[in-house]
């Protein structure tokens, strides 16, 4: 018997029976098309979102400055913050949850914890609840202060079949964009292994050398990926992916060189969209750790300031790369945030 120790889901159980709790789930699935674009990241809007994580030498998180302590450059060029949020300001967060065949074996873990990362929100977050599996993606809940209902969404997330992260993401920003200027951030539970980006991935691998193989993959060139990250800068989108071990190429019980070139790539692509929108990859090595790893996420959102800043020539779309540097007025304090954009 699965049993969960969350209070939120305590609350459900009194509110739905027991039966209704675990049995009732029926899951429709329905598909959201990802459109193909260039290769390069777009900006359609002269102000610049960033989400700002600032600590000292050892590593401790400072979350008591002021925008006058901070200073953002585009180019090495000072630009002007037009708005700045404390960390103190609510987000508005999607819980994007991995329903494919890999996880049939560990939903138990998957919903216990995600119930918990209710728990370690602030109360004014907003939190949709979004699933993908092989019928498509499915928005469970959503956008909602109501944890009680959170937390009965989670235990309905079943699913099996094929592997649509590039899809959950797209509806995940789709779903952001109504949430206004609010903080933003996606927390994506999958093995990153995308059905669909995997089959070029296995062609391309298919006719490589054995020489080849490990580099004939360009992880950063899926249309899917640049898709995802295009939506994402436009709103100051910050994602976080929770890799889960079943997508651990060092897991593999055949070492087969064309599979690990396979799944290095999509472990790459989780790191990128972490590292392009300023936030960072949490590797699930224990599916026991899954736990921890959540409540030390939302731990770190709590952390996080959010800038604004004014683009330098926003007409100027010439697809050159910005860099993107935030210096904090205490020389002891180390500021950390995405490392720029494309401009087209």
């Amino acid at each position: 018997m699965f049993v969960f120790s969350g209070s939120y889901l305590v609350k459900a159980s009194a509110r739905f029976g027991l039966t209704a709790l675990f049995c009732a789930a029926v899951f429709l699935g329905f598909s959201t098309a990802v459109s193909a674009q260039d290769d390069i990241l777009k900006t359609d809007t002269s102000v610049v979102q960033l989400n700002v994580g600032v600590v000292d030498r050892q590593g401790r998180a400072i979350t008591s400055l002021s925008q006058g302590d901070f200073a953002i450059y585009e180019d090495d060029v000072k630009r002007p913050i037009v708005a700045f949020e404390p960390t103190q300001s609510p987000f508005s967060l999607v819980m994007l949850l991995d329903m494919s065949g890999s996880t049939v074996n560990f939903r138990q873990q998957i919903h216990q914890a995600a119930i918990r990362f209710l728990d370690a929100l602030a109360p004014e977050d907003r939190v949709a609840v979004i699933v993908f599996n092989g019928k498509g993606v499915r928005e469970l809940s959503g956008f909602t202060t109501d944890r009680q209902k959170t937390a009965y969404s989670i235990t309905l997330a079943s699913g099996s079949g094929d592997t649509l992260l590039f899809d959950g993401l797209k509806e995940a920003l789709r779903k952001l964009a109504a949430e206004g200027k609010r903080r933003k951030a996606i927390v994506a539970l999958t093995d990153g292994l995308d059905t669909e980006v995997r089959k070029s991935d296995r062609a391309a691998v298919a006719k490589a050398t054995e020489v080849e193989v490990s580099t004939v993959i360009k992880p950063e060139a899926a249309s899917a990926l640049v898709s995802v990250l295009a939506d994402a800068d436009r709103q100051g989108v910050t994602i976080f992916p929770l890799a889960l071990p079943s997508g651990d190429a060092r897991r593999l019980p055949l070492p087969d060189p064309r599979i690990i070139a396979q799944y290095s790539a999509a472990r790459t692509r989780l790191q990128m969209m972490a590292d392009r929108t300023g936030g960072q990859v949490s590797d699930i090595r224990r599916l026991d750790q899954m736990a921890r790893v959540y409540a030390e996420l939302a731990a770190h959102l709590r952390t996080l300031y959010s800038i604004a800043y004014q683009a330098p020539n926003p007409d100027k779309r010439d697809g050159l790369w910005r860099a993107i540097r935030v210096d904090v007025t205490r020389p002891d304090l180390i500021a950390k945030t995405k490392t720029g954009y494309y401009a087209k």
